[in-house]
Parts: C-alpha cells; structure tokens; sequence
C-alpha cells in the first residue's frame, strides 16, 4: 500500500424529504409478501415534484462547501457529477450545480455516464490528478445524483429504488476514507442488464443484471488482489461496502465471495457478514439504490453504525449496468466518525415524511416527466413548505421552480 494520503476530506448524502414503507408497498402492487426477506429492504426515499439531479447534487454538496473557507472552497478545482437522470443532451448538470454552490469559475465541471458505476470512475480519476503532485492542495467534488422513474413496470425493482444524491470531496486532507492510492481492480464488458433508452422509461434484464454484478465482483477482486501483495478476502478488510442494488443481492455475493476465496461453514459466512457488512446497510436498507451513489451511502452507513476503535481497512466494490466495476480500498478512523457526524445523516432520515400508497401513486404521476425537455414549466414549492421546514439543521435548501425557453430555474427556500 502507498503511503500517500489522498481521498475522502468530505462527504454527505441527501436523500429526501419523503419515504414509503416497503411493505406498504409490496401491499399497494399485491407483490409477493413471500419475497420481502429477499430484498433486505425496510423503506424507500421518494422524491417531491421539486426535486430534480440539480437540487439532489446542491443540497449533498451544500453542507459540505459551506464549511470550507473562501480559500478552501477556491482550490475546488475539479467538479464532476454523475447521473443516470441527465436533463439535456448537451449542457451537463454540473453547470448548475456549480453555479449555485458559487464555486470559483477556475474550475473543470463536466458530467459522466456509466450506470452506477460513474461516481467511483470520477473518484478514481480525481484521485489519480491530486495525486501527481500538479496543483498541490486542490481538491475535487464528485456528486452522484438521480432521480427515481420507476412504477409497476419495475415490478420487485420498484421498492428497492432509492431517491437523493451523494457529495464526495476528494484532497490531500483525507479525513473520511484515506484511498490506498493504486490499489484496485477493474472489470469492465458490453452487456444490455439495463438501459434508459428515453427520459421516464427503463428497462431490466434482472436476471443477466444480477449475475454481471456477482462476475464483475468476482473479477475485479481478483484484478485487485494480483496488485496488492498478500490481498485476501476473508482478512485483509475488517469492513466492506458494495454497491446495493438493494441489501439482499449484497448478502448473496458475500456468500458467493466466501465460497470462492474463503471457504467457511455457513454459520461462520453468516457472522462474517454481520460483522464486515450490515453495518454499511443500515442506511441502504431505509433509502433505497442511489445508483452510483450508493456505494458512498453504504460507506455513510458503515463509518456512523460499526464499532471500530482504531484504524479499519475497507473494501469497497462498485458496479454499473453495461457493465464497468472496480473493488478498491482504503483505511477509515476515529475521525471518520467525527467528520461524518457533522452531517447528521441519522437525524435527517428519521426526519423524513412517512407517505401512504396514495400519495406515492400520485407522486409518480407528477414526477414522471421532470426529465423531459419542455419550453415552459411551473413548479409550485409552497404546496410542500412543511415538508421542508422539517429538515433538521438546513437552513436553505435548493428547490426546482419550473422552465422558461428551456432554462431550468431554481430558487433557494
């Protein structure tokens, strides 16, 4: 493992104002109930007709921006976002988000695409610029930000789809997630698990979807072990964070893993897992899949709920659809919790609204086309003031107030 110190300064996660209960869910669509255990999954955050990638990206990224000092918040040099939720073909969100965090114009911004992979890539390419040594003391923010689209045609995949966004600040002061610089494995190919060929449409082969993820872990460990020296997947990580389409597809390939490269009577795989990996789904299980986020969600999860004292190497594996996926590492602290608790994740998520099935029913129908381009648009934000005045700690949070000539418009509320 290298010795320089480059990753995480920073990091939050912005996951809504709303939830459904899963269950509700399984009752309102007549889903099996039989299947609930499968997915691991206890509620869902839901998004509000004035919520879009931009206010999702500004209100993670906020909170963080704003504790920096106008000369921290300058050597922001590099802002990437990432989404599956683009709003033009052209202009990327982050131009909006860069504007509304009032980030200095001496600055790359520029949006990227691969599923829920793309947050990591641009994390490991930010890394990979800090660490040359060209600009010492720059930092960069990579936000992955999305919006749900999904109804009844998702079937199972709908209670487990997550809402929100996810803020990354990368530099030379790693006070969250110290990278181990050079220490990953790829595995990347072209397969149609899912696509979003149209704004508000998806479409899933659950199946092939479900075993790329379980080969591109499989793969990308071994990538990762034939790097690092001694590299073992039952010992060198005392945690592990994966992305989490949703918690139970998490378990199955924890146990894949650990027939493969650490055979243990089933009793000892199950205590490994409670060990190493339920505290990164504490957060998951309560949010649903933030797509390229989620693997920051999950390492949010790990560093507020494990009972680590020092030191604790992680492992982190992320995988997007089509298909690319990485497994890296890196150490949290004592300090991780410290920097982390300033966010107050837990606090914001129990602040959230508990919505009925009619409510999440008719949320779909409003929500449905706020990616697709019109001319002219109003918003009316003043129908869901309460829902706002209960975040805890915010004093301002960005909301969308419509289109005019096809420039979307924003106001802080």
């Amino acid at each position: 493992m290298t010795a320089q110190r480059i990753g995480i300064e920073a990091l939050n996660v912005y996951c809504g104002l709303a939830y459904l209960p899963v269950p509700a869910l399984f009752e309102g669509r007549g889903l099996d109930p039989a299947r609930m255990s499968n997915l691991m999954m206890d509620r869902r955050s839901i998004g509000l007709p004035f919520e879009d990638p931009v206010t999702n990206a500004v209100n993670a990224a906020l909170p963080l921006v704003e504790r920096l000092t106008d000369d921290e918040r300058n050597r922001i040099e590099l802002v990437v976002t990432s989404s599956e939720s683009g709003i033009d073909y052209s202009k990327s969100i982050t131009s909006y988000v860069h504007q509304h965090l009032g980030l200095s114009r001496d600055c790359r911004i520029l949006e990227v695409k691969q599923a829920c992979y793309a947050a990591t890539a641009a994390a490991q390419l930010a890394v990979g610029y800090l660490a040359s040594g060209l600009s010492p003391g720059a930092k960069a923010l990579v936000i992955a930000t999305d919006v749900a689209l999904v109804d009844a045609r998702a079937e199972y995949a709908e209670p487990a789809t997550g809402h929100g966004a996810a803020a990354v600040l990368l530099s030379d002061d790693p006070r969250v997630l110290t990278i181990d610089v050079g220490a990953f494995g790829n595995h990347s190919y072209e397969t149609m698990d899912t696509a979003r060929p149209f704004p508000g449409f998806d479409i899933a082969d659950v199946d092939r979807s479900l075993f790329a993820y379980l080969d591109c872990l499989t793969n990308s460990f071994a990538r990762y072990a034939a790097k690092v020296d001694g590299a073992d997947f039952a010992t060198t990580f005392d945690y592990l964070v994966m992305h989490t389409p949703f918690a139970g597809l998490v378990r199955a390939a924890h146990r894949k893993m650990m027939r493969e490269f650490a055979p243990a009577a089933p009793v000892s795989v199950d205590a490994d897992f409670a060990q190493r990996l339920v505290p990164s789904l504490v957060y998951p299980r309560i949010v649903g899949n933030l797509c390229s986020g989620s693997v920051y969600l999950g390492l949010c999860s790990l560093i507020d709920n494990a009972g680590y004292t020092d030191g604790a190497r992680v492992g982190l594996y992320a995988y997007g659809s089509g298909c690319s996926a990485e497994f890296y590492s890196g150490v949290i602290g004592p300090q991780s919790r410290t920097e982390l608790a300033r966010m107050g994740i837990a606090e914001r998520l129990a602040a959230r609204q508990e919505l009925t099935f009619a409510d999440y029913v008719q949320l779909i129908k409003e929500n449905q086309d706020k990616l697709t381009p019109e001319e002219n648009r109003d918003v009316d934000v003043s129908r869901y003031a309460d829902l706002i005045g209960r975040v805890p700690g915010r004093p301002r949070m960005l909301a969308w107030t419509g289109i005019r000539n096809y420039h979307r418009r924003y106001e802080w509320v």
